[in-house]
């Protein structure tokens, strides 16, 4: 009872911020809606036993992508008018994107149902003295150790392409030099003069 009653509350929460999320007008708003929307979903997944995912929501996506829209949004001048103004242009694509998505929903939930019994057989058995997260580490670093590597790889080459193109060489622009600040004397850099009153200073 007590579960239940807790699902419903969290799923409740869920589509409304959802909802708020989309419908307000404000940015941080809508940051805002997004974080609520995550916590609650990750009380989905502690329902569900998955105490993995739900901690992944909280610390990954609200520690990390949620606040790092909130400052963006923050930082960022955004018109929402310019933003909304083609809206009505692009609402028929919006709208066979969504019906697009919905069939692709429908179907899937419609495979898994047709092959739930096959599936349900050829899953591997539990342990359920085991926790969640020593289980999946367990099949992570086993069977997908080459899987995970390689996903690692993948975002070292990433990371490693943004600092790249962030510094770049530039024309026009003049680049610090560290070595000739450091080497460079008290004496050289300023000059003491002795100004007569009533004269402008002479650069």
């Amino acid at each position: 009872m007590i579960q239940a009653a807790a699902f419903y509350l969290f799923a409740t929460v869920v589509v409304a911020s959802a909802v708020l999320t989309i419908a307000s007008r404000n940015p941080v708003h809508s940051v805002l809606w997004l974080i609520l929307a995550f916590f609650n979903a990750a009380g989905l997944f502690l329902l569900l036993g998955a105490e993995f995912i739900a901690m992944l929501l909280v610390i990954v996506y609200v520690g990390a992508v949620a606040v790092l829209f909130l400052f963006v949004v923050m930082m960022l001048d955004v018109d929402t008018a310019s933003m909304r103004a083609g809206f009505a242009r692009y609402l028929p694509f919006g709208a066979l994107l969504a019906i697009v998505l919905l069939a692709e929903i429908v179907f899937a939930i419609a495979a898994w149902n047709a092959g739930s019994i096959e599936l349900a057989a050829k899953a591997a058995p539990v342990d359920p003295r085991v926790p969640n997260i020593q289980s999946l580490g367990t099949v992570l670093y086993t069977r997908y150790l080459y899987i995970f590597e390689g996903a690692g790889l993948v975002l070292l080459v990433a990371m490693i392409g943004a600092i790249v193109l962030t510094h770049r060489t530039r024309s026009g622009v003049r680049p610090q030099n560290v070595s000739r600040q450091i080497q460079r004397r008290p004496e050289d850099a300023t000059r003491n003069i002795s100004q007569p009153v009533g004269e402008g200073v002479t650069l």
